[in-house]
């Protein structure tokens, strides 16, 4: 098996949990969109924003830090796992205290009213937990523990979507007399109609506790052993990956943040900087199946790189993959961007939602260019320059802060979409120029450019050319779509001397 094909099959097995369980997960947004109004889901936005932000911080690069030092020659893999997850289980109790005290002013950013200070506290808990569980998934990685990671990553997914639809759809049901009404004093005991947007985060929060008991194997395999001396070589290689995250984290949530914070007084009409979000962020959630593909693609990429970092041929090997990683995502872009309307229409279940679809093929597009970045980043993993990282994100959140503070009070959420692009286009040229010095791969970067302009063209075609009259117009957007297959096809399929090159 050639090393595409295997990484190509690691990253399908991967995939059933960041790609099948997540379209599970998915369908909570007509859930969340028909139950709560823009409003109520702008707090939902805000407090996730945080918490992707904030896990950053409770995991500081220890993941891939495992990696690394798990790959090295004379490397004792069971002591190492001991130490790493020893000194994260110390820090996850400090980092949850401290967040505890810090809930009230955080929440206060995203303007959520007084007296809703136990979103916070549920906020923290759930940081705590996915950090706990971070290094026993990274071991199952390492291992090549692909089918079992998928299983518990799926199984989170399915309990955070059962207990939704528990909590928001059939208790409100048995309640209110409309279903089972035998259960009503059961529920009555489970359900308090008061929480609202809270059972968002209690459903995750045991969501995450539940993860953590599938974990128990690897947690039962766990030896405390905190000594710092071995740990400095660690903490140094993963603190700049931790400063990395928290840029990278910054160009992905914190427009979520500041939006409400720069967005002038009736900017729109009517709509509340809550409502704003909530649009905002609805409508993020139409670019999830790029990111999807790349957390898939990240998960599986990330050992598969370092374990072919000795091989002879590993540049070319690297550059074949940005290359068909590159093509796969532009066809996601171009037919999403081109059926948004259709998208929307399913999964955002009420009229107020739909006025942000603008911002859809604009965010593709920006995932489409970090999940570029994702790939050209192994050069400097691989040659332990994880510094250069951390420049790159560190001028890449700079940029994001900068830029939406020029755009939100001009252009509201549509601003956030376009310095996101903006951010991550700029860190995926930079990370390329740098790496050419340092770790020279041969990627195709001119012809994958022209691919990119070409998938964006047909995309500003398909939304500034509209016919009246909805097949015409579903016609046109097909057209353009299978347009776009059967030129990649022409011009990229596998020809049988290129199948005996890459074999």
């Amino acid at each position: 098996m050639s090393v595409a094909k295997k990484l190509a099959s690691q990253t399908a097995v991967y995939g059933v949990s960041s790609i099948v369980g997540r379209v599970f997960s998915y369908l909570l947004t007509p859930l969340y969109t028909g139950v709560f109004a823009a409003a109520e889901f702008g707090i939902v936005t805000g407090i996730f924003a945080y918490v992707s932000f904030l896990n950053v911080v409770f995991t500081y690069g220890m993941e891939t830090t495992y990696f690394r030092f798990a790959n090295r020659p004379g490397t004792d893999r069971r002591e190492l796992y001991d130490r790493v997850l020893s000194l994260l289980l110390v820090s996850t109790a400090g980092l949850t205290a401290v967040l505890l005290l810090l809930s009230k002013p955080l929440l206060a950013l995203l303007s959520i009213p007084p007296g809703n200070e136990r979103y916070g506290v549920w906020m923290a808990l759930i940081l705590g937990l996915d950090a706990l569980s971070a290094i026993p998934f990274a071991r199952l990685r390492l291992e090549n523990k692909a089918r079992k990671f998928a299983a518990i990553k799926l199984a989170n997914i399915l309990a955070t979507v059962a207990l939704n639809v528990f909590f928001l759809l059939l208790c409100p049901a048995v309640a209110g007399g409309k279903l089972l009404p035998g259960l009503q004093p059961l529920v009555a005991k489970l359900y308090d109609p008061t929480l609202g947007v809270g059972y968002v985060f209690i459903s995750t929060l045991v969501a995450s506790g539940f993860t953590l008991l599938l974990l128990w194997r690897e947690l039962l395999d766990f030896r405390f052993r905190l000594n710092l001396e071995p740990l400095r070589p660690l903490l140094k290689y993963a603190y700049p990956l931790m400063f990395m995250g928290l840029a990278g984290m910054v160009n992905e949530t914190l427009d979520r943040i500041l939006l409400p914070i720069w967005l002038p007084k009736d900017f729109y009409p009517g709509q509340s900087s809550l409502t704003a979000v909530g649009i905002y962020g609805a409508c993020y959630k139409l670019s999830i199946f790029m990111s999807l593909v790349i957390q898939a693609f990240r998960y599986a990429a990330e050992p598969f790189f370092f374990s072919q970092s000795t091989e002879k041929n590993s540049p070319a090997t690297f550059a074949m993959i940005l290359k068909w990683f590159t093509l796969c995502c532009a066809v996601i872009f171009v037919g999403i961007s081109l059926n948004v309307e259709d998208f929307g229409q399913v999964f955002l279940q009420r009229p107020e939602y739909l006025q942000g679809l603008v911002v859809v093929p604009i965010l593709l597009l920006a995932n489409l260019f970090l999940g570029v970045y994702y790939n050209l980043s192994v050069w400097f993993k691989l040659t332990d320059k994880t510094y250069y990282g951390t420049y790159i994100g560190v001028g890449g959140a700079v940029l994001t802060i900068a830029l939406n503070f020029l755009l939100i009070p001009v252009l509201g959420y549509l601003g956030c979409a376009i310095a996101t692009l903006a951010v991550y286009f700029m860190m995926a040229v930079l990370c390329w120029q740098l790496g050419e010095r340092h770790f020279p791969v041969p990627y195709p970067a001119l012809r994958l450019g022209l691919w990119l302009v070409f998938a964006s063209g047909l995309v500003a075609l398909g939304w500034w050319v509209q016919p009246a009259g909805w097949w015409l117009r579903h016609a046109w957007h097909a057209g353009l779509t299978v347009a776009f297959l059967l030129a990649l096809y022409g011009v990229e399929r596998p020809r049988p001397a290129m199948r005996v090159a890459e074999a």
